[in-house]
Parts: structure tokens; C-alpha cells; sequence
């Protein structure tokens, strides 16, 4: 009976550490991050999808990973958008003492280019890229959507906005 008691106690040991060996390796050791996002074409120029928005493709976006203490830039990346509008980015390495944001650089459409100045509604779309944040999914990362803006809002907006229920702070 002792001997069974002692197996089961080895095995259990075993098994104990076993799990948490691979716990420790796979917050330690991961440093792989796929990030997802998407660019569309803001027609009524609120800022947020509407029924009315089109995908962009061709559209080029900056990732830029900045020091928390003094600014400068740790990372640089760039990727251009598929026919969806979609793309998709590789990022190696921990971030954890970075902020980290996704930017708009160019739009293969010229009619549809605008990016708000104000720093209110800076486009950006911050992401973590570390595994110690609490995040379960560690490798792959889905960013808001990035929108540039037409010159002109549709002249559809506003019944496109009526459906919704909302008033927008745009005049047409």
C-alpha cells in the first residue's frame, strides 16, 4: 500500500511540474505577435463605419512602438492592406515598456486621403505587444479599424445616420 501511496505521489509530482513548466514557457518565451486590421474609406466623415463606408485596398498603415520614459521610437513596421482592405503584420520581440499604435501612412485613393489633424481624433489604434498583460490570446493581436476620410461627406450620410438614430456633428 505504501508503494502505490509513493507512485501516485511521484506521478502526481511528475505531472504538477510538467504543467508548470509549460506555463513558465509560454508566458517566457513567447515573442511572436501577429497583428490583424483593416482600412476603409470614411464617407460621411464621423469617424466609424457606417453602411456607407468602402474597404481600401492598397492602403499603407505604420506600426510604431514608442519608450514609455522618453519617446523614442524602439520599432518600426509597415504593411499594406489585400483587396478586403485587411492586413496583416509579423512583430517579434516583447513590448511590454513600449506604447505601441498602428498609423495611417497613405491611401491609394486620392478623392479619399483626409486624416483628422486634431489631436482629439488622432487615427491611431493602440496594441499590446507583450505576453504579460494578461491577454489570452497571446499570438494574434486584432486592431480597431483605421478609416481616411473624404474631402466631402456622401450626400447618403444623413439618411444612413437617420437609421442609425443618431445626429452627427457634421454639416452636408
Amino acid at each position: 500500500m505504501a508503494t502505490k501511496a509513493i507512485f501516485v505521489f511521484f506521478v502526481s509530482a511528475l505531472c504538477l511540474s510538467s504543467l508548470a513548466g509549460k506555463a513558465m514557457a509560454d508566458a517566457d518565451d513567447f515573442d511572436s505577435f501577429k497583428i490583424q486590421g483593416s482600412v476603409y474609406c470614411d464617407t460621411c466623415r464621423v469617424q466609424f463605419i457606417t453602411r456607407l463606408s468602402k474597404f481600401l485596398e492598397g492602403a499603407k498603415v505604420k506600426l510604431e512602438c514608442r519608450s514609455r520614459t522618453n519617446g523614442t521610437v524602439a520599432l518600426t513596421k509597415e504593411a499594406v492592406t489585400d483587396k478586403s482592405g485587411s492586413y496583416t503584420m509579423e512583430v517579434t520581440g516583447d513590448h511590454e515598456e513600449e506604447v505601441c499604435e498602428l498609423v495611417l501612412l497613405q491611401s491609394p485613393d486620392t478623392a479619399c486621403s483626409d486624416v483628422s489633424q486634431d489631436a482629439y481624433l488622432r487615427n491611431a489604434a493602440k496594441v499590446s505587444l507583450t505576453a504579460n498583460d494578461g491577454i489570452v490570446s497571446h499570438e494574434t493581436r486584432i486592431v480597431n479599424p483605421l478609416g481616411f476620410m473624404v474631402k466631402t461627406p456622401s450626400p447618403e450620410c444623413p439618411a444612413a445616420f437617420k437609421e442609425l438614430g443618431i445626429v452627427p456633428d457634421v454639416t452636408f
